[in-house]
C-alpha cells in the first residue's frame, strides 16, 4: 500500500497550525527580518544616544561589560516568562521567587553544606515554586493573575521571614571565584545566559513541547481535542518559568554576593516588558525568545543611559510603562490588520 494519503494526526496537525510560522514565501521571511530588524534598530539607536550623552563612559569595556551582567539575570527571567505568555499565562511571581531562592540559597545552614548545595537549593526553590504556581492554574483552575499574585505575596513574605529582613553574605569562597569569575575572558553570568537562551531556543522552535505550547496558546480547547494533555503541560510550563528564576537567583547572589528579600525586586515588570517589546502577543500563541532577548538588551540600554544621566528612578518606571503602552497598543494594531 502506498504511503501518499496518509494523514497526520489530530494532535501533529494542531501543534503544527499553532507552531510559529515558517513561511516558504520570500515575502514571509521578509515580513519576519523586518519585525527583528526594527527592534535591533531601535536598540542602535538607543546605543546612539548613549555614546552622543556620554561619549567617554557609555561604550567603555567596564560599562559594557556592567550592563550584561545586569542583563543576565534578568534576561534569564525573561525566557521562562516567554514560555508563560506564549502557552497564554501570565507569572507575576518571579521576582518573588527569584528572592525566596536566593534567601533559601544563603541561609547559614545551606552555605555550610557548600556551593553545590546551594545552587540545587536554588534551583529546586524556584523550580517548586514555579511548579505550586503550574499546579494551582491547571489542576486547581485558579486564575494565573490571580495564583501568581499570591505566590508573589507569599515567596516574598516567606523570603523576608527566612532571613529575618536581613541581608545574608555569601561566606562560600568557591561560590563567589567561580561565579563573578571569566572563562575566555567573558564573565560567567554572560554564558548562563547564553546556555539558558540557547536550551530555551531548542525546546520552543525544535521540540514537540515548544509546538504544543504554542498550540496551547493558540488555542487550547483545539490542543486538548486534539490529545495534548494541557493541564500537564501548563504546569510544566510555569515549572520552567520558576527554574529560571532558581538561575537568576544564583546570579543576583554571585553579582551581590548576598540573599535578601529584596532580590529581584520589578523583576515581573522588566520581564513582561521584555518578552511583549520582543513581539510576543500577551494573548498567546505567539512568540519569539530572540525578540526577548534583544527586548531585555533595549531595557537594559535605557537604564543605563537614565543611570548615567543620574536621572531618577521613578523617571526609569515611568519610561518602562510607557514602552509597555506604545509595544501593545502596536501588536493590537498588527494583529488588526494580519485579520483584516
Amino acid at each position: 500500500m502506498s504511503d501518499v494519503g496518509e494523514k497526520a494526526s489530530p494532535a501533529e496537525e494542531t501543534e503544527r497550525e499553532a507552531a510559529p510560522a515558517q513561511p516558504m514565501a520570500a515575502s514571509g521571511r521578509f515580513r519576519v527580518d523586518i519585525r527583528l530588524a526594527s527592534l535591533l534598530g531601535v536598540l542602535v539607536v538607543l546605543c546612539a544616544v548613549g555614546y552622543f550623552l556620554k561619549p567617554d563612559s557609555f561604550l567603555s569595556e567596564s560599562n559594557v561589560s556592567s550592563m550584561l551582567r545586569l542583563a543576565a539575570a534578568i534576561g534569564v527571567v525573561s525566557v521562562g516568562m516567554t514560555f508563560v505568555i506564549i502557552a497564554a499565562g501570565i507569572d507575576l511571581s518571579v521576582g518573588s521567587m527569584v528572592a525566596l531562592a536566593s534567601v533559601w540559597m544563603t541561609t547559614y545552614a545551606t552555605q555550610e553544606m557548600g556551593m553545590f548545595v546551594m545552587v540545587l537549593c536554588a534551583l529546586a526553590v524556584g523550580l517548586g515554586a514555579g511548579l505550586v504556581n503550574g499546579v494551582l492554574i491547571a489542576y486547581g483552575r485558579v486564575v494565573p493573575f490571580i495564583a501568581t499574585l499570591a505566590m508573589y505575596a507569599s515567596a516574598r513574605g516567606l523570603a523576608e521571614r527566612l532571613s529575618n529582613r536581613e541581608t545574608q553574605t555569601v561566606s562560600v569562597t568557591s561560590y563567589n571565584e567561580f561565579f563573578r569569575g571569566d572563562i575566555l575572558g567573558i564573565p560567567v553570568l554572560i554564558w548562563m545566559l547564553a546556555v539558558v537562551f540557547a536550551i530555551g531556543w531548542v525546546v520552543l522552535n525544535r521540540t514537540t513541547f515548544g509546538r504544543r505550547t504554542f498550540a496551547i496558546g493558540g488555542n487550547a480547547e483545539a490542543a486538548r481535542l486534539a490529545g495534548i494533555n494541557v493541564k500537564l503541560h501548563t504546569a510544566l510550563v510555569y515549572g520552567i518559568a520558576g527554574l529560571c528564576c532558581g538561575i537568576a537567583a544564583i546570579m543576583v547572589v554571585a553579582r551581590t554576593t548576598s540573599g535578601s528579600s529584596t532580590n529581584g525586586m520589578f523583576y515581573e515588570l522588566d520581564a513582561i516588558a521584555a518578552v511583549v517589546i520582543g513581539g510576543t502577543l500577551l494573548s498567546g500563541g505567539r512568540g519569539t525568545l530572540i525578540g526577548t532577548l534583544i527586548g531585555v538588551l533595549i531595557f537594559t540600554v535605557v537604564n543605563s543611559i537614565f543611570t548615567q544621566n543620574n536621572l531618577q528612578t521613578d523617571v526609569q518606571n515611568i519610561a518602562k510603562g510607557v514602552i509597555i503602552i506604545v509595544a501593545v497598543l502596536l501588536q493590537y494594531g498588527t494583529t488588526r490588520n494580519r485579520k483584516t
